[in-house]
């Protein structure tokens, strides 16, 4: 089947949420781009429920085809999920992947932040060609963030407090994993060769995976990396409360402010979840230009809390929506996350301070920018702009409206749509999706060969569940005896 080359809707919005709809429009295309928009009279019949918006993207993920729940690990606090890790079975990479940038696809999702859990540390460049290839085949956009790690494995802070918590037989494992798989030196050289494979849908980043797991030493050199090459940095930022604890303990002076002196804020930074940051913390990532991926649904199932949006508003944040592989129907749902956001941010800002159009922009335009490394600016579908086009069907939406042209349908599509509505996904001119079905890759084929290698894996090397719950334990009772300094009571943000 060719790819088209134009695409007949009755309404553009070109700036949702800012400027009106366009009415009935042909969108031509070509090159992968937008080559003109031309008003017609009337929609064709088959157009006549359609609407064209800018495509919405994953500011951070981490493209894991088996979703957590699949292999068992239950929704808790992250310091006690984390091990529970431990139960995905080691697949092949390219159908880790492939399956999960599919079912992103049939999201509505056009580009995403792919913050790479790696299964085999010495494996992390094929690991890399898989997920290359996966973009490619899928047709979406990614950007491959190269992890870096080194301290704080397992707990935060000595290790010998939480083993003394645990049997002798469990040490020695848990001091392996405080070991890291791979030097400074050789991550950094990795970036540039994974970077080798960099095509129109991959690109590289570094990804520090957070400070508290990863030393000044190697952030300082991701920052003046970063500097040279032009390279975007993702990282997480204090998820948890125990992490924003951690940080004020071993950084009195500021854990942000410290981080700037080294030279890691900047316009090139995301950082993900950011459910901790006080207000100080909010104006000086703003001033630097630094972006925030909010991550809604997987705050709620990680008891992490919701985005301190008020201060993110007060500052003038920028920031973009991730599902982190958690979206919270376990549906990758781009358009649902959306909606949840919303209604959080509806809440808690009695300013009202935030719109439609806003969260389009937050959603089409700075994440997209935090993936791409493209200039924010004004999302907005015009010709030469990327043909990344999602197209919705509106006639489960509208089915008990009253009215047949409501003037209200950009707010509708965000009370109501889903991801059952989508009629086309376009990325670079590509039909990704068509009818709410991936196009580009058999996904239910996918997800069969996926799950008969990761039953097959599981039955070869099975989970140690025993000393995954005595592990879990452990964590808890080193909070409560008081050898984590890190659990401190602390304001909510978002109250």
């Amino acid at each position: 089947m060719r790819e088209p080359t134009q695409i007949d809707v009755a309404q553009v919005y070109a700036r949702p949420g800012v400027q009106p709809p366009l009415g009935p429009s042909r969108l031509h295309l070509a090159e992968g781009r937008i080559a003109r928009i031309e008003p017609l009279p009337a929609p064709p019949a088959a157009a006549r429920h359609r609407i064209a918006l800018p495509a919405p993207c994953d500011a951070h993920d981490h493209g894991r085809g088996l979703r957590t729940l699949a292999f068992g690990a239950q929704d808790q606090a992250l310091e006690t999920w984390l091990p529970e890790l431990a139960r995905e079975p080691h697949v092949d990479p390219y159908l880790r992947a492939v399956v999960a940038f599919a079912r992103m696809a049939e999201g509505g999702i056009a580009a995403a932040n792919h913050c790479h859990n790696t299964q085999d540390g010495k494996a992390l460049l094929q690991e890399a060609q898989g997920v290359a290839r996966a973009a490619r085949d899928v047709g979406l956009r990614i950007a491959f963030a190269v992890p870096f790690a080194g301290r704080n494995n397992v707990v935060y802070g000595p290790l010998s407090p939480l083993l003394a918590h645990l049997p002798p037989a469990d040490h020695a494992r848990l001091i392996a994993q405080r070991q890291p798989s791979r030097t400074l030196q050789e991550n950094l050289a990795l970036v540039d060769e994974i970077a080798e494979l960099s095509h129109e849908g991959f690109s590289v980043q570094y990804g520090p995976v957070g400070p508290q797991w990863v030393d000044d030493q190697a952030l300082a050199s991701i920052a003046q990396a970063s500097a040279d090459s032009g390279r975007r940095v993702h990282m997480h930022l204090f998820e948890t409360r125990q992490q924003r604890a951690w940080a004020d303990a071993n950084h009195p002076g500021g854990l942000l402010k410290h981080l700037d002196a080294i030279g890691l804020l900047s316009p090139r930074l995301t950082v993900a979840h950011a459910v901790w940051l006080d207000p100080a913390d909010c104006a000086l990532l703003a001033e630097r230009g630094v972006m925030v991926s909010a991550n809604v649904s997987s705050n709620l199932r990680l008891r992490s809390g919701m985005p301190p949006w008020r201060r993110y508003l007060d500052a003038g944040l920028r920031f973009g929506l991730g599902l982190d592989g958690m979206s919270l129907d376990d549906d990758e749902d781009m358009l649902r996350e959306m909606r949840l956001a919303w209604h959080q941010l509806s809440t808690v800002d009695g300013c009202e301070r935030f719109s439609l159009g806003d969260l389009f922009q937050a959603v089409c335009g700075h994440g997209r920018a935090s993936i791409t490394g493209e200039t924010p600016g004004d999302v907005e579908l015009k010709p030469g702009a990327p043909a990344d086009i999602l197209v919705l069907d509106l006639r489960h939406l509208t089915r008990d409206r009253l009215a047949e042209e409501p003037s209200d349908l950009l707010a509708l599509v965000v009370a109501r749509a889903t991801k059952r509505d989508i009629q086309h996904l376009l990325v670079a001119g590509r039909t990704v999706v068509h009818e709410a079905h991936c196009r580009s890759v058999s996904l239910p084929a996918l997800e069969a060969a996926l799950l008969a290698e990761a039953r097959a894996a599981r039955q070869r090397h099975p989970a140690d569940d025993a000393a995954i719950t005595r592990l879990q334990g452990a964590l808890r009772a080193h909070a409560v005896c008081g050898c984590a300094p890190f659990f401190s009571e602390r304001e909510t943000p978002w109250t």
